[in-house]
């Protein structure tokens, strides 16, 4: 349990600074816009980010291996692009959550996220360990 919540907190601040960087790619945080709701609001795009990358993306990464080995996992980039509009599109129902300007910025964003994520979790390996299951 302590590894979902900290996965949830290291997309969340990745996503943060993915906003930080990438200039078509927005959080909008649910009104009263303070700063407990932008960090809810990165919580939840984070968890909805989380799901559809864990039940989508898995599903296109197994039909589409082929193709995967076909481009040597070129076409990663624009699977992950595709997932963050995904996610973005599902987002733009409730009235806040995640805002992307386009595919282009969506590809981006999804490397952006990509490495500012593999970074913090490599940062935060030592806290989470790796046998911290019940034995």
């Amino acid at each position: 349990m302590k590894r979902f919540f900290v996965r949830l907190g290291t997309n969340a601040v990745a996503l943060w600074i993915t906003t930080l960087i990438v200039s078509g790619v927005t959080v909008v945080a649910y009104p009263p816009a303070d700063a407990f709701a932008t960090v809810i609001t990165y919580l939840l795009v984070a968890l909805i980010f989380g799901i559809v990358n864990g039940i989508i993306g898995n599903f296109i990464r197994i039909v589409a291996f082929p193709l995967y080995i076909l481009t040597l996992g070129l076409i990663a980039l624009l699977v992950n692009g595709l997932l963050l509009l995904l996610v973005a599109y599902l987002t733009s129902f409730t009235g806040f959550g995640l805002r992307v300007d386009g595919f282009g910025w969506g590809v981006l964003g999804a490397v952006v996220l990509a490495l500012i994520s593999w970074a913090i979790s490599i940062a935060v390996r030592p806290i989470v360990g790796r046998n911290d299951r019940k034995r």
